[in-house]
């Protein structure tokens, strides 16, 4: 088969990679890809939301089966593009349809469709513009902190977790009235803080059936000891420790199968990945948000541990066969972490060289935020690699992955030292 990555992030490397090892791929694109995308596949400079050039690359290339990597495109409807267009239709799409991808679009669609199906999650209400006074009052009736979302994509930035009850009638204000986060803000959602320890539960789903991946768990925070601003993921260690068979029986019974049963019953057309983001409250699971597309880095450790053919998993979704296939998983602990551009999240700088990658010994280098200029690897982001290791247990692979992140170098790298401090 020949297949299309859409991305060029370490979530796209890991998976071209997996992809590149079946016996079933005969030519992998990414598109636009990254430095270690080109080294298993072939780059194509066409953009994830540039559906017209994607057309042509899938006709041109005798696509047969396309993987949607980011949420961008699946908002914004690539998978209809496809079905709606006689000369897509015979093509495989994985990533839901742009109905079912308001789940990740819009963060009061997901609150609905959690209270409408019974789904654990914390209270909220929703505010816009002409309802900023009642935002004001119902922040009054919240205990601190306060947690304010704007409903719309906000590239992982839209979510303030504020002690201060002026601070979070500013920041409602800000968001509503002076568009903080664009038309993301348009519509805030304030809800409850729930207190616990966060983690994600990967679900695959041809919309009728589903498996559920290893669950893993990534550090958002730039600081060590989870401080600072939000970055995009700073490392992940997976399987979860504390997800032991009872807890993720809880996850199975109150979360994923209510979840892919509404799909069905919403109508909501979804053949892909579903992300929950979770919180253990006591002992019980809550869903803090969904996501329609796997995380970024948790993918360079849980894809990295499916020892099972990915593109059989992959067209066993797309021909709604997926009660046929048995997951194969590796028992062994898997980790990443995240080597950044100074300055990130904030303003930094790119086209810094890469080096000592070929020194990696025993690890997988993902990249993520690189590309290839005059024949050197430089930076392009502000996440820019991750080194993914095993061991039998997380601290093991840690320790791997420290000694290989210490062979890498480009001006201003930095990377958090205390991935799993809290487990």
């Amino acid at each position: 088969m020949n297949i299309l990555v859409l991305g060029s992030g370490g979530r796209e490397h890991a998976i071209s990679l997996k992809i590149s090892q079946s016996p079933k791929t005969s030519k992998l694109f990414v598109a636009p890809g990254n430095a270690g995308t080109s080294q298993i596949a072939t780059n194509v400079e066409v953009g994830v939301n540039d559906f017209e050039a994607i057309k042509q690359l899938v006709l041109k290339e005798s696509i047969d089966l396309v993987v949607v990597g980011p949420e961008d495109p699946l908002v914004k409807g690539v998978h209809d593009f496809f079905l709606n267009d006689t000369e897509l239709r015979a093509v495989s799409v994985i990533g839901p349809e742009k109905a079912a991808a308001e789940l990740e679009g819009s963060k009061e669609f997901a609150k609905e469709f959690m209270m409408r199906h019974n789904i654990p999650t914390a209270a909220y209400q929703s505010f816009t513009a002409d309802t900023l006074e009642k935002g004001y009052a119902f922040l009054e009736t919240l205990k601190p902190p306060y947690v304010l979302k704007a409903d719309g994509l906000a590239a992982g930035k839209g979510v303030l977790i504020l002690q201060n009850i002026q601070e979070a009638k500013d920041e409602l204000k800000s968001m509503l009235l002076d568009s903080k986060f664009g038309n993301a803000s348009a519509t805030v959602v304030i809800e409850e803080f729930l207190d616990g320890i966060e983690l994600s539960c990967f679900v695959l789903t041809d919309g009728a059936n589903y498996k559920i991946l290893p669950t893993a768990k990534d550090y958002k925070r730039i600081g060590e000891g989870d401080t600072g601003l939000n970055t995009g993921g700073m490392g992940a260690i997976s399987p979860v420790p504390f997800a032991d068979s009872e807890f993720m029986d809880k996850i199975e019974r109150q979360i994923v199968k209510p979840t892919v049963d509404g799909l069905k019953k919403d109508n909501l057309p979804y053949i892909g990945f579903i992300f929950i983001g979770l919180i253990k409250v006591g002992n019980e699971p809550k869903v803090i948000e969904y996501n329609v597309r796997m995380g970024d880095p948790e993918t360079e450790v849980v894809i990295p541990r499916l020892k099972s053919d990915l593109v059989e998993v992959l067209m066993a979704m797309a021909k709604g066969t997926l009660d046929k296939v048995e997951l194969d998983i590796d028992n062994r602990a898997a980790t990443t972490v995240m080597a950044v551009s100074g300055g990130y999240p904030e303003a930094y700088e790119k086209g810094k060289v890469i080096t000592g990658t070929e020194n990696v010994r025993d690890s997988i280098v993902f990249h993520a935020g690189t590309k290839v200029s005059n024949g050197q690897v430089v930076t392009n982001g502000g996440r820019v690699i991750a080194i993914t290791s095993f061991g039998k247990d997380f601290k093991e692979a840690l320790q791997q992955s420290y000694q290989n992140m210490e062979k890498l170098h480009f001006d201003g790298m930095y990377y958090r030292k205390d991935i799993g401090f809290d487990l």
